[in-house]
């Protein structure tokens, strides 16, 4: 009996379209594959969040796509929002990037994962790209999570002429899940990857409460798996001195896995070929009773609105968080490392955008992605 996969789409703004249109190519191929098709059955639908849900509905998302986020679909896949049009919309909820905010609290997908290599998607492109020489990125190798769901970017906030504020709280029960999801993803290393916890115990009351609850979760649940804590501040010279240092999972709360992992992109040179998995477990682990596995994958980039229309985007970032969701959610790994290595044979032969001095289209670069997974098929 074939295993059935709902995918809600959310092209979204600006490139997010076009890219996206990639990306469901590369799916399209690997679902007809006689070796997949036999056994998963792939379904779609797309729906409005950001800027071209504002101009359609007068909000970012709308309560019926968040109903179909939460109960229809198994995985989502999110391309971009946001541009020039709507920047007079309010922040925070109500503009844009609330639409994804929303939809995050919606699934419940806490746990931001982020990977980062010096290889990934290509070694020439880091090589080519990389503000660091060589030698100091050779062998960097690691995955930031970033807690969700909390912190200050969902705080409660008071903001008047004068003065702002924003609550920037985390609970035990908060912690204790992303941490779990940090060690369950070391775990799957051989030998076990250390987790290295990033925070600012050394000021924040919230980050002291962090420490002393990974602390105890690593101890008692996790014995087998090395762990430390680092100051997020230091832990950002680190990555720019000496990034191997870091090699492993880096844990951090909102705000600093957000400041981290954009500077993870200097690794690589650029967050235009970065993809990125937010979820709520990873495949093969029990989930509390009455939720549903749940996910979203999204590229590190922006809707770049400059060039939309013009398909010249790059939309590497995008079709690797196909092979992301394959792996996080179907666990599919053969089919995610074929389109892996897919993009990496293509960029190494030297089909590339324009933003990589390249000069295929966004399409060119889709249909070379595909005759490549057919290659590696046959």
């Amino acid at each position: 009996m074939a295993h059935t996969h709902n995918i809600l789409l959310f092209p979204g703004d600006g490139i997010g379209p076009e890219v996206m249109a990639e990306a469901v190519k590369i799916l399209n191929h690997v679902a007809s594959l006689a070796s997949v098709s036999a056994s998963h059955q792939f379904h779609f639908r797309s729906e409005l969040i950001g800027g071209c849900s504002i101009d359609e509905h007068g909000k970012s998302v709308t309560p019926e796509v968040l109903s179909i986020a939460r109960d229809w679909a198994d995985a989502v896949l999110f391309a971009a929002v946001g541009g020039p049009k709507w920047d007079s919309q309010r922040r925070g909820l109500d503009g844009p990037e609330g639409g994804l905010l929303q939809v995050r609290r919606a699934l419940d997908i806490y746990a931001n994962l982020r990977p980062c290599a010096a290889d990934t998607p290509s070694p020439s492109i880091s090589r080519e790209f990389s503000p660091f020489k060589r030698d100091v990125i050779e062998g960097v190798d690691f995955v930031v999570v970033r807690e969700n769901c909390g912190g200050a970017y969902f705080g409660k906030k008071i903001e008047d002429a004068d003065y702002a504020m924003d609550e920037w709280g985390y609970s035990t029960a908060e912690i204790q899940r992303v941490t779990r999801i940090a060690a369950q993803l070391a775990l799957r290393h051989n030998p076990p990857w250390p987790v290295i916890s990033l925070d600012k115990a050394n000021v924040l009351a919230s980050s002291r409460l962090w420490r002393k609850v990974f602390e105890q979760t690593m101890q008692t649940e996790f014995p087998q798996v090395q762990y430390m804590n680092q100051l997020a501040d230091s832990a950002s010279l680190i990555l720019a001195i000496n990034p191997r240092k870091l090699n492993g999972v880096l844990l951090a709360d909102n705000t600093f896995g957000d400041m981290i992992s954009d500077q993870a992109g200097s690794i690589v040179g650029t967050l235009g070929v970065l993809p990125s998995a937010s979820l709520n477990t990873l495949p093969g682990l029990p989930l509390d009773a009455g939720k549903k596995q749940k996910a979203l994958y999204e590229p590190t980039h922006g809707s770049a609105p400059d060039i939309a229309g013009k398909n010249i985007a790059n939309p590497t970032a995008m079709i690797l968080c196909v092979a992301l969701m394959f792996r996080y959610s179907f666990d599919m790994e053969k089919e995610a490392k074929q389109i892996e290595d897919a993009v990496r044979n293509v960029l190494e032969a030297g089909v590339r955008t324009g933003d990589l001095r390249g000069t295929a289209t966004t399409k060119e670069f889709g249909d070379a992605v595909v005759a490549e997974l057919e290659k590696i098929a046959s």
